[in-house]
């Protein structure tokens, strides 16, 4: 199966839709007043559904397991067509797609069987998705322009430095940012100084970068001054997104909770403050991209209040 490891829990929707005909009005009134032999067809054909809904990586083998928070199966007679409507909702890494068509197409197929006894012209017309919510791509903020955004990615180690090292953490911080179509305006490495890490920092504020990435230094050893070098420079802490950096990867390490991530603003510039090492780095930037994007459109807001 496809690896979502990387990807966090969202509430995700899917709406799909299949339609059955029947050749003759005398099959909708059987439906109607519930005269099918085989008995009430859309409330068979609805419990069939749910069990489609549940049963779907049972069948399909790509389809991963996932939990179900909601399935509604709804219906609506237009002449001598039956439109099913399978709604399903879920809190989870991946989306529900396939399982809401699997879920209208069983309702479909069962409606056939129970319907072919006493019409020999059903047909199951189409099968289709009609809409599908959540993920990522539902966060991405359409009002921004990100090519318009320039980023600063600040190594702070006193060992890479000094060319005892080779970076990966700052080298996975771009790799995600060039994902999110962000310029990498500036990439440096530099040691885990206060004087150096708050140069930069005024630096960039100064040059306009809309993002400034620190990796490294957030460590708990008295040489790890990145959080206490930074934070008497920022206007104001934000601090879901340093909670939502931590609880993602406590979800993947129980070390996490000793990291001390920085997230926060000054002016019109975001900073973060990452983990130095290259999984901490990546994972915290897997935690919050694209979606924290989003501050630029609040930020650029709050200039006309």
């Amino acid at each position: 199966m496809v690896d979502i490891t990387a990807k966090s829990n969202t509430l995700r929707k899917a709406t799909a839709m299949a339609i059955v005909r029947v050749s003759k009005q005398e099959t909708i009134d059987a439906i109607i007043n519930k005269k099918v032999p085989k008995g009430d067809v859309f409330e068979m054909s609805k419990a069939a559904g749910l069990l489609g809904v549940k049963k779907t990586p049972d069948l399909l083998p790509d389809c991963h397991p996932l939990p179900i928070e909601f399935t509604a199966i709804r219906y609506e007679i237009l002449n001598l067509e039956i439109k099913i409507e399978c709604e399903v909702h879920t809190i989870y890494k991946t989306g529900v797609e396939v399982e809401a068509m699997h879920g209208a197409s069983v309702v479909a197929l069962n409606m056939y069987d129970m319907l072919k006894p006493i019409d020999k012209g059903i047909e199951i017309l189409s099968v289709r998705l009609v809409e599908k919510k959540g993920g990522k791509s539902d966060f991405r903020d359409k009002f921004l322009d990100r090519k318009d955004l320039k980023a600063a990615v600040i190594v702070c180690s006193d060992s890479i430095s000094a060319g005892q090292k080779e970076d990966k953490a700052g080298k996975a911080i771009i790799t995600v940012l060039e994902k999110s179509k962000i310029e990498i305006g500036t990439y440096q490495i530099i040691p885990d100084e206060k004087k150096d890490i708050q140069s930069c920092l005024q630096k960039c504020y100064n040059e306009k970068y809309n993002l400034l990435i620190y990796t490294g230094g957030t460590g708990l050893s008295s040489r790890d001054v990145t959080p206490e070098s930074i934070i008497p420079m920022i206007d104001r802490r934000i601090e879901g997104i340093e909670e939502a950096i931590r609880n993602y990867g406590q979800q993947r390490t129980p070390y996490s909770m000793l990291s001390r991530s920085v997230a926060g603003v000054k002016g019109e510039m975001l900073i973060l403050a990452l983990p130095g090492s290259t999984n901490g780095a990546r994972e915290s930037m897997e935690a919050i991209f694209p979606q924290v994007l989003h501050v630029f459109g609040i930020l650029k807001g709050s200039r006309h209040d």
